[in-house]
């Protein structure tokens, strides 16, 4: 059994991600919607919460984990595998591999939370994957903001601004590759497209999943179809119309409240 969690739903990407992957196995998905975004938080705060998203992921007898949350991945992760005995994942490393390998201009772009970026984990990885690659940063605090309300049509005017506004410190730059460093992005990447036309986009959701399901190597299973259970700690009642913008035409079942304040 695999847990997941992120600060609100867009960790939803990477959960279908691994169900395609791995669709035998059985998985908890937690968003942490009464509390979204964490990108906003300071670090002590991130890394409590963090703490309590998997103490109550673990009481299912998960057998590892996906930090499908960026800011998370890059202030929690050291905290997480120091304090629980699973194999525990975040949405840096695979993403930063990936965006080393494919980059022909040398330059790499990264797209996060204000805390992602200001701990530059992102930077980091990609560097270990490859010194020589020269990596440009930038914050883009709405955006969370914008895909959890529902400003997410192709064309949206306002979802466009804030692209245009966000991404200008990148046109000109020479970036020719571009990680999306918040599962959230994705969504709306029709903007980023618009404001960076050219440039190939890495989901931090995607990378993550394709490389825990390479890790853990039992895609096979026995033919049974694994099950997800989806909790959040807001009130639920909306879970699948929210849902359906992260996952599509995926099935999506019934979320249950957890009071997560409790572990």
């Amino acid at each position: 059994m695999i847990g997941i969690f992120d600060s609100g739903l867009g960790g939803l990407t990477a959960l279908c991600e691994l169900a395609a992957l791995l669709p035998h196995e059985d998985m908890i998905y937690f968003g942490d919607t009464g509390r979204v975004p964490y990108g906003s938080k300071s670090e002590a705060t991130i890394v409590r919460y963090s703490v309590q998203d998997m103490n109550f992921l673990c009481g299912f007898g998960i057998d590892a984990a996906l930090v499908a949350c960026g800011t998370a991945s890059s202030t929690a992760l050291p905290t997480l595998r120091e304090k629980f005995d699973i194999p525990v994942f975040g949405v840096i490393e695979a993403a930063a591999r990936e965006a080393a390998a494919t980059t022909r201009s040398g330059r790499v772009g990264v797209l996060g939370t204000s805390t992602t970026v200001r701990n530059g984990a992102f930077e980091r990885a990609v560097k270990d994957a490859d010194m020589s690659v020269e990596v440009t940063s930038v914050a883009c605090p709405l955006f969370v903001h914008l895909v959890e309300n529902g400003f997410i049509e192709r064309g949206d005017a306002v979802t466009l601004a804030a692209a245009e506004r966000y991404l200008a410190p990148l046109r000109g730059s020479g970036i020719d590759t571009l990680i999306l460093g918040c599962t959230h992005y994705p969504i709306i990447s029709w903007a980023i497209e618009a404001v960076l036309p050219g440039v190939r986009l890495i989901s931090s959701g995607e990378a993550a999943a394709k490389m825990l399901a390479s890790e853990l190597g039992h895609g096979g299973g026995d033919g049974k179809q694994g099950k997800i259970r989806f909790f959040v700690s807001d009130t639920p009642d909306d879970f699948e119309a929210a849902a359906r913008v992260f996952m599509g035409s995926f099935p999506i079942g019934h979320a249950e409240y957890v009071d997560i304040s409790k572990y």
